[in-house]
């Protein structure tokens, strides 16, 4: 019987070895944005996904993905999630009721108990209403956070307790501040549809300036936040865009060969549109987006929607 020296092990074959290098990535609301993620890193990577629902199992393994069935509202489903991965891309949103996102306090008690050396890089997906309304005034990411809802609130309660996180040194968060996320090929995420149902937007003169970002940008910059974003900082995600809202539909309207939308006043709209409607057209924002290219070094594939919108 052959004898093997002690503490020799048989060579693993290079595929093997191959795949233990690649980076590994754990993707954390796996929804449309995710998906995008993981087609961009593709071969290149290994993903693993936290996806709380079993019947999404087949369809993250038809990308790749090595789904983990788990729900960041039970602690106790999430005890494997720190090990899996050095780095996390966390695109949860919180609950939708209550002041506080213990969805990603649950998320931060799983990684630290196998925190990697030096801990987690982690990038966070927040959104722009943390700023509630400015306005229409033109602002960097040093802006204080002045937040007008409770969804809003919700964010600035996840961004803190990340925040936090990285202050003790258990984490490098890097958060990404998001506005309205478009693409002709995401679920709702073209005006086409609203268009088609004809809902009206503000007149001129009541009218407020929003933000955007294609969701294969928003993708691309989660990717960049990966590899370079610095720790403790927060980044806006958004295009070059500076349009009032009915602006926006018009052009839409007209790339799509679709009648522009009525305008109607302020007043009119608070009688005929839904309050989530209106708590968007409450808050008036430019974003400065110099961060996301000079640190992430992003050159976005569609700087306006003008061209976005036809992609």
């Amino acid at each position: 019987m052959p004898h093997h020296h002690r503490g020799l092990r048989p060579a693993l074959p290079a595929a093997a070895t191959r795949l233990l290098r690649r980076p590994r990535l754990l993707i954390v609301g796996c929804g449309d944005v995710g998906q995008r993620v993981a087609r961009l890193l593709g071969e290149r990577w290994r993903l693993v996904a936290l996806t709380s629902d079993a019947a999404r199992v087949p369809a993250l393994r038809a990308l790749g993905i090595r789904p983990l069935v788990g729900n960041l509202d039970e602690p106790a489903t999430l005890r494997r999630l720190g090990a899996l991965a050095p780095r996390v891309l966390h695109l949860a949103p919180p609950p939708g009721h209550g002041a506080g996102d213990p969805r990603t306090a649950h998320l931060l008690q799983a990684l630290a108990r196998h925190a990697p050396p030096g801990g987690h890089r982690l990038v966070y997906g927040s959104t722009t209403g943390v700023y509630g309304d400015c306005a229409g005034a033109r602002f960097d990411e040093t802006r204080p956070v002045a937040p007008a809802s409770e969804r809003a609130r919700r964010r600035v309660a996840a961004e803190t307790r990340l925040r936090q996180a990285g202050g003790s040194g258990r984490l490098k968060a890097t958060i990404l501040r998001i506005p309205g996320i478009y693409a002709g090929d995401r679920p709702g995420g073209h005006p086409r549809e609203r268009l088609q149902r004809g809902t009206p937007v503000l007149r001129a003169e009541d009218d407020v300036h929003t933000n955007h970002i294609h969701a294969d940008d928003l993708a691309r910059a989660c990717v960049a936040a990966l590899l370079r974003g610095r720790p403790q900082r927060v980044i806006h995600v958004c295009d070059d865009t500076e349009l009032k809202m009915g602006d926006y539909f018009d052009l839409a309207a007209d790339l799509c060969g679709l009648p522009r939308p009525p305008r109607i006043s302020r007043a009119e709209a608070v009688q005929r549109l839904s309050p989530m409607q209106m708590s968007f057209l409450s808050e008036s924002r430019r974003l400065v987006n110099r961060r996301l290219k000079d640190e992430l070094r992003l050159t976005l594939r569609h700087p306006s929607v003008a061209t976005g919108l036809l992609a």
